[in-house]
C-alpha cells in the first residue's frame, strides 16, 4: 500500500463492493477479462458516474463482446483501456505460478471431468507469461509412454502462441525469439518434492508452519509477531537458498556488526555524533528487525532438525541417490527404510520413507507394499502410497519387472553436505537444455528453437560471458521450464544455481502451484475422493 500511495493513489477498494461516488477523482480499474468484471465497470457509469474518469487495466485479453459493451455504455469516461497479460503469478524473481492448486486434482484425478478445461486454462496462462515477457519460445515437452498431459498442454500453448502473435499490435507476424519452454510433468522426478531438504527455504516452508508465506513466531517479550517472506526481505533474498549450517552461522555475525556499527568508534559523545546516530536509527532498527526475524526462524528450523531430522536425512539420502556418503551402493534399500519405520517418527515421515525406498526400487510387489503400509499403519489411507501411479510413477511391479533409471549427471567431484547430496532432477534438465544436449527423442520440438537452441551452443554452460547482472542477462536467451503438477523449492533452487552458473542464458521456472511434501502427500492422498469442480480463469475470478 505504501508504494501505492508514493504514487498518489489514496485509496484502494474492490470492484463488487458498494462504494460511495467521488467525482473529482480519476479511478485506476485494475480486473480480469470477465463478463462479471465488466459488468461492475459499466455499473459504476451507465446511470450515474461514480468517478471523473477511468483508466482501464485488464490482466488478459477482452473478448470482443465484453469491449464493445463497455464502449456502448461508457466509452466518454474511459481515458485508458489496456490489456496486460497477467494471468499467472509472479513468486519471485525467476519463479511463476498460475495460481492454482486444484489443477493437480483436475489433471491427476481418476474420476477428473474436466482435465481438458484445466490444461486449456493452464495453456492461456503460459501464453500470457510468454507476452509479458515478449518471448516466443520453441516448445518441448518430455516424453512419457504412460502420460499424455505434457504433450497435449505443449500442443495447446504452441497453438495458442500462433495465434496471439498473428495478432501482434504491430500487424507484424512475430519471429522465434532466444527462448526455449520445456514441459514436464510432476511424476517425472517424484524424489525432490519428498526429501527433507535442509536449503534455508525449503526447511522452512517443511517444517514450520508457514502459511501464505508469513512466519509467525513469539519474541523474547511473548508477543506474538509475524513476518512476510518474499522478495523485500533482502535478507530472505540473501539467504534462502544457502544451507542451513550456513545460515546459522551467517545471522548471529550479522547481528554483532550492525551492533558494532552503531558504537562509536572514539568512544565520546557528542551532539553531531547523536545527530548522526538518530538519523541513522530507522535503518538500524529496520536491520535488527529482519536479522531476528531470521535468527528466529532458523533456530526454528535447527530445533526441528536436531529434534527429528537428522537421522531420517541420512536414510533419505542413501535411498535417493542410491549410494552413502563414501559413494558405495545401498544394495539392500529395506535395511536402509527399517530402522525409519521402528523409530517414532511422524506418520507422514515415514510415508516419505517408503515412498523414498519404492522409488529406488522403481516399485515393489504387492507383497511387500501390504506389510510397509501396515508397519506404518495406514491401512486405512493407503492412497498415500497406491495413487502415485496416476502420476505415471511406478509403486506395484512384479518381481520380474526391471526398469532402466535415467542416467544422472556425475556430480561427484560437486562440494556438498553429506545430507544433502541429492540433486533434483529438473537441474539436469536445465544444464543439459542450455548446452543443447537434450536427447530429441525424450524431448520432442512441438515447434522448433531458434538456431541458438539447436546445436549451436550460443547459450553454452561453458562460454564466457562478461556480464552477470539480471538486467544485462535478459539481452541473452531463456530457457522456462514449467512442471504440469506443482514444483518444489529446492527445483525452484536450481532456477537460480543455473542461471548464476550459466550466465548467458536466465532460467525461469514455474508450475500450477508450489508444493511443499506435506501437500504433496495430501493432494496425492484426494486424488481417489469425488470429482471437484474446476474453474477456467473467468469463472475462477467470479468464485
Amino acid at each position: 500500500m505504501s508504494d501505492l500511495m508514493s504514487e498518489k493513489i489514496t485509496i484502494v477498494e474492490d470492484l463488487f463492493k458498494s462504494r460511495e461516488p467521488v467525482l473529482e477523482m480519476k479511478a485506476i480499474y485494475f480486473m480480469s477479462p470477465t463478463t462479471k468484471c465488466v459488468e461492475a465497470f459499466i455499473a459504476d457509469f451507465k446511470h450515474k458516474p461514480k468517478y471523473k474518469a477511468a483508466y482501464v487495466y485488464f490482466t488478459d485479453y477482452c473478448p470482443d463482446d465484453l469491449f464493445n459493451n463497455m464502449k456502448l455504455h461508457c466509452a466518454k469516461y474511459i481515458r485508458v483501456c489496456k490489456e496486460i497479460n497477467m494471468s499467472f503469478m509472479p513468486q519471485e524473481a525467476q519463479v511463476f505460478t498460475c495460481d492454482n492448486p486444484r489443477a493437480f486434482k483436475s489433471i491427476y484425478s481418476p474420476k477428473s471431468q474436466d482435465k481438458k478445461k484445466t490444461l486449456e486454462t493452464l495453456a492461456d496462462q503460459l501464453v500470457t507469461l510468454c507476452a509479458t515477457l515478449d518471448e516466443y519460445p520453441g516448445v518441448r515437452y518430455k516424453k512419457d509412454n504412460n502420460m499424455e498431459n505434457a504433450k497435449t498442454l505443449a500442443e495447446l500453448v504452441d497453438n495458442k502462441l500462433a495465434v496471439h502473435y498473428e495478432l501482434d499490435d504491430s500487424g507484424k507476424k512475430k519471429g522465434k525469439t532466444q527462448a526455449q519452454l520445456l514441459i514436464v510433468e510432476r511424476g517425472f522426478d517424484p524424489v525432490s518434492p519428498i526429501l527433507h531438504e535442509l536449503t534455508y527455504q525449503a526447511m522452512a516452508y517443511d517444517l514450520i508452519d508457514i502459511q501464505e508465506d508469513t512466519y509467525k513466531y513469539k519474541s523474547k517479550d511473548g508477543a506474538e509477531k509475524q513476518a512476510l517472506l518474499n522478495e523485500d526481505d533482502m535478507l530472505w533474498v540473501k539467504l534462502r537458498h544457502k544451507h542451513i549450517a550456513e545460515v546459522s552461522e551467517q545471522i548471529p555475525k550479522m547481528v554483532k556488526e550492525i551492533s558494532a556499527s552503531k558504537k562509536q568508534p572514539d568512544g565520546k559523545i557528542t551532539i553531531s555524533n547523536l545527530a548522526q546516530m538518530m538519523k541513522k536509527m530507522p535503518s538500524f532498527r529496520k536491520q535488527l528487525t529482519e536479522k531476528t526475524v531470521h535468527l528466529q526462524l532458523a533456530e526454528d528450523c535447527m530445533q526441528q532438525f536436531s529434534n527429528n531430522v537428522e537421522k531420517l536425512c541420512k536414510a533419505e539420502q542413501d535411498l535417493a541417490v542410491g549410494a552413502d556418503v563414501d559413494g558405495v551402493k545401498v544394495k539392500d534399500p529395506m535395511r536402509t527404510l527399517l530402522p525409519v519405520l521402528l523409530h517414532p517418527y511422524s506418520t507422514y515421515d515415514k510415508i516419505r520413507a517408503v515412498l523414498l525406498y519404492i522409488f529406488s526400487l522403481s516399485g515393489t510387489t504387492d507383497e511387500n507394499l501390504n506389510k510397509l503400509i501396515q508397519h506404518v499403519k495406514i491401512e486405512d489411507e493407503r492412497e498415500f502410497i497406491l495413487n502415485w501411479k496416476e502420476l505415471g510413477v511406478p509403486i506395484i511391479t512384479s518381481p520380474s519387472f526391471f526398469s532402466r533409471k535415467p542416467t544422472r549427471r556425475d556430480r561427484s567431484q560437486d562440494q556438498t553436505y553429506s545430507l544433502s547430496r541429492w540433486t533434483p532432477v529438473i537441474k539436469d534438465v536445465m544444464e543439459d537444455a542450455v548446452e543443447n544436449k537434450l536427447d530429441t527423442k525424450e524431448w520432442p520440438h512441438q515447434s522448433e528453437c531458434p538456431a541458438a537452441w539447436n546445436g549451436s551452443g550460443a547459450v553454452s554452460a561453458r562460454q564466457k560471458h562478461k556480464t552477470s547482472t539480471q538486467d544485462e542477462r535478459r539481452g541473452g536467451s531463456r530457457l522456462i521450464i514449467f512442471v504440469i503438477g506443482g514444483i518444489s523449492f529446492s527445483e525452484m533452487r536450481s532456477a537460480y544455481e543455473v542461471t548464476q552458473a550459466v550466465k548467458s542464458c536466465e532460467v525461469i521456472i514455474g508450475s500450477s502451484h508450489i508444493l511443499t511434501p506435506t501437500s504433496l502427500l495430501d493432494d496425492i492422498k484426494a486424488l481417489s475422493s469425488g470429482p471437484m469442480e474446476t474453474f477456467t480463469i473467468e469463472e475462477r475470478n467470479n468464485a
